[in-house]
């Protein structure tokens, strides 16, 4: 009988002897120290306990000060929610205002929703008259509020009467054109009545031109407008037409949706049951399916070797080389050289030479890759309702996104309207001590009788106080608030299912010993006892995420800048703390892992996930690698094969006989093709992201029950037949068993 060679004394007790392909990597000068670097680290393997079986029951609560800490922050949160509630006014949005700071469709202009600009060529002087409208920020002409907008022209001759020269529902309030004493030009002067009305449209409640405007023969305006005309006009409806362009596009939008929402619901219900059946077949084919993946992107290569061959041989052949071509910015030239493919060629030679030594030298890790995969796909089995988890955390996403908008929202419009006296002519009689600075109430304002034109004009919002003042930290605030309740629910999501799919490794007769709510036992023991844990990890995680936030803000802002040293320092920041945030969600992750099977603290436990991982690297890789590549497939075989459903159906180009079954008539076919494409990836995401995590979690439980336990009657493994035989171990049944099966 042969004798099996004892591991290296550097290597942790129960870790395999490094691979040829390991020695192969790693330089001789290096290695040795690094193995002792690594033993002094991560050598400690779990030691066994007789008390675990699973899953800790008795269990205390972990990172009290973090979870007050919580605590206390959302209760700021709230306060700042509803001081934003009490002060601000969305209204400001929504509705459009008049000359006079009073709401258009509510209150007394109730029934007048739409807002009217006098003199139009006054508001296109702005970059963006919309912009400027849904900001607060007043049309330096006169605006009142209409029922409908106008629908013909109409414009103002002098010798005429005012009732038939104007339209009563256009002018101001103030004024009665059937007992006026004002004459036509001094209404126009002073700007009671518009001047000129052109046919216009609703467009978020304001009224503007419409499009191909044709005049009137006899439509004149000059003498009582200065330079305007009909040139002038019709470059000013041009103008706000080509910022709103988009108004027939939105409206043909919302047809197609409406026309096709139910189809675009069975499109996503065909998404669901795609990716619930690929799920529950990866427990029959992952292995095929595996080697299947591995096989054909080593065939992929192996044909790009190919290729690039034949075109270095036929240009090798024509005598086409780099030195006949040179330097040159047309890189489609170097494509018609011999060197271009021959370096693709050996670039391509040397990964299809690693990828078949990793398949030789790994091929046994690969094997536990299947067999865990196949173990998840029987636990999702187990445990149905991990599938539907993803709504909770869906619900708390939408919950934490709308408080966050809403309270954005209200901050922005926080402050109350501040009201000047304003005159048309400050040269009028009476009229020259109005400086417009002083303060008015559009409520109880009369004008003095010296200056009759004076009005009470809305100016702007007040930003003075004490709540004013500090509405950029409440919303610095607002944001924080919603990166850590983010990154929270998240990382919720994480514990509950880890807890779940613990619960079914460790269960030594599966699936007798499974609990019978593994999931809502998960996430009240979660909720219970280890907010602050996953607040700890989140207030982490959210750190990073705004100190990323405040470099992309500072690269913005130095976008101008000519100082290379300064983008470049920039660029490194940016990648660092990409890579650190990276690293993060996968400790957080893991950490997670051992929270809800240990119930250590955060730092405990994001110690003994790192080491434990550490301990067993290149299983991690393998792994972490076969996973991917296969959740890549599955999500393309979800969001590709229903896509081309959608495209085919949407496009007509599927013959259905029956009328009723056939795609509808739509102005953009593409938009519920991308709806589905967009629903089919989140719904795709949703359940592999499940699946990702019981594979995960398996992988550490296993990891765990190799160091913790040896086959032993007193120290059985709770891994699967199949990961047992892999690794050719078994559990020895205990000694009277043994004796009555030798009798």
């Amino acid at each position: 009988m042969g004798t099996r060679t004892a591991p290296p004394s550097y290597l942790p007790r129960g870790s395999a002897p490094p691979t040829p392909l390991t020695l192969l990597l790693l330089p001789c000068c290096v290695s040795v120290p690094a193995a002792l670097l690594w033993s002094t680290l991560c050598c400690e393997p779990a030691k066994y306990d007789p008390s675990f079986k699973g899953p800790i029951k008795k269990r205390s609560c972990t990172d009290i000060i973090c979870c007050v800490l919580f605590m206390v922050f959302l209760l700021g949160y709230m306060v700042v929610g509803i001081l934003a509630w009490l002060y601000g006014d969305p209204r400001q949005v929504i509705y459009p205002r008049n000359s006079t700071g009073m709401y258009c469709g509510i209150g007394e202009n109730q029934g007048k929703p739409n807002v009217l600009y006098y003199d139009l060529l006054k508001c296109v002087t702005g970059t963006n008259i919309l912009a400027a409208a849904m900001n607060g920020l007043q049309c330096p002409t006169t605006q009142v509020c209409v029922e409908k907008c106008p629908t013909e022209f109409m414009w103002a001759i002098s010798n005429d009467s005012p009732a038939k020269v104007y339209n009563q529902e256009y002018c101001q309030p103030s004024i009665n054109l059937t007992i006026t004493n004002l004459t036509v030009a001094e209404i126009a002067a002073k700007e009671l009545c518009p001047v000129f009305l052109v046919p216009s449209t609703s467009f978020f409640n304001r009224c503007f031109p419409g499009s191909n405007l044709t005049f009137p023969a006899d439509f004149s305006i000059n003498g009582l407008t200065g330079n305007q005309s009909k040139a002038n006009i019709s470059e000013a409806a041009s103008q706000i037409l080509d910022s709103f362009n988009f108004q027939n596009v939105g409206k043909k939008i919302f047809e197609d949706f409406a026309k096709s929402w139910p189809w675009i619901i069975t499109a996503l219900v065909i998404a669901m049951v795609v990716s619930l059946l690929f799920l529950i077949l990866l427990r029959f084919t992952a292995g095929i399916l595996v080697w299947v993946l591995i096989v054909g992107v080593i065939g992929v290569i192996g044909y790009g070797i190919y290729h690039c061959y034949m075109e270095y041989d036929t240009l090798n052949k024509q005598g086409v080389s780099v030195s006949d071509v040179g330097f040159t910015f047309n890189l489609g030239v170097y494509f018609r050289v011999k060197e271009t493919w021959l370096a693709i060629l050996i670039v391509l030679a040397v990964i299809e030479a690693i990828l078949l030594l990793v398949l030789l030298f790994l091929r046994k890790r690969i094997l536990i890759a299947i067999a865990l995969i196949k173990e998840a796909s029987k636990a999702i089995g187990h445990i149905m309702s991990s599938l539907f988890y993803p709504l909770v955390t869906f619900v708390l996403l939408v919950v934490c996104v709308a408080y966050w908008g809403m309270t954005a929202l209200y901050l922005a419009t926080s402050g109350a309207p501040i009201y000047r006296i304003s005159t048309v002519n400050t040269s009028l009689p009476g009229c020259e001590n109005i400086t417009g600075n002083e303060t008015c109430n559009p409520m109880t304002f009369s004008p003095s009788s010296s200056c009759k034109e004076a009005r009470c004009i809305f100016q702007r919002y007040n930003n003075e106080g004490l709540f004013q003042t500090n509405l950029f930290n409440l919303q610095i605030y607002n944001v924080i608030g919603f990166l850590w309740c983010i990154n929270f629910v998240i990382a919720l999501g994480q514990c509950v299912l880890a807890g779940a799919f613990a619960s079914y490794y460790w269960a030594f007769h599966k699936p007798k010993d499974i609990p019978f709510f593994p999931v809502a036992e998960s996430f009240m023991r979660t909720l219970r006892y280890h907010t602050g844990s996953l607040a700890f990890g989140s207030l982490i995680l959210t750190i990073v995420q705004l100190i990323r936030i405040i470099l992309e803000y500072l690269d913005h802002k130095l976008k101008g800048a000519q100082n290379p040293c300064t983008r470049f320092l920039l660029c490194c920041l940016k990648c660092c703390f990409w890579c650190l945030e990276k690293f993060i969600k996968f400790l957080n992750r893991n950490a997670y892992i051992m929270i809800a099977v240990y119930g250590k603290n955060f730092c405990v436990s994001a110690k003994n996930a790192f080491k434990l991982l550490m301990r067993n690297i290149v299983r991690v890789v393998v792994l972490d690698k076969v996973t991917d590549l296969l959740i890549f497939f599955g999500k393309l075989i979800v969001v590709g094969g229903v896509g081309v459903l959608a495209f085919f159906f949407f496009s007509g180009r599927i013959p259905i006989p029956n009328d009723s079954f056939k795609s509808p008539a739509l102005n953009y076919y593409w938009i519920p093709i991308l709806t589905v494409v967009l629903g089919s990836y989140m719904i795709a995401h949703g359940f592999f992201s499940v699946y990702n995590m019981c594979v995960d979690t398996l992988f550490l439980c296993f990891l765990e029950d190799l160091e913790r336990n040896d086959g032993s009657p007193e120290k059985p493994f709770y891994m699967s037949k199949s990961l047992m035989s892999i690794l050719n171990k078994k559990n020895r049944p205990p000694k009277s068993e043994e004796k009555t099966k030798k009798k």
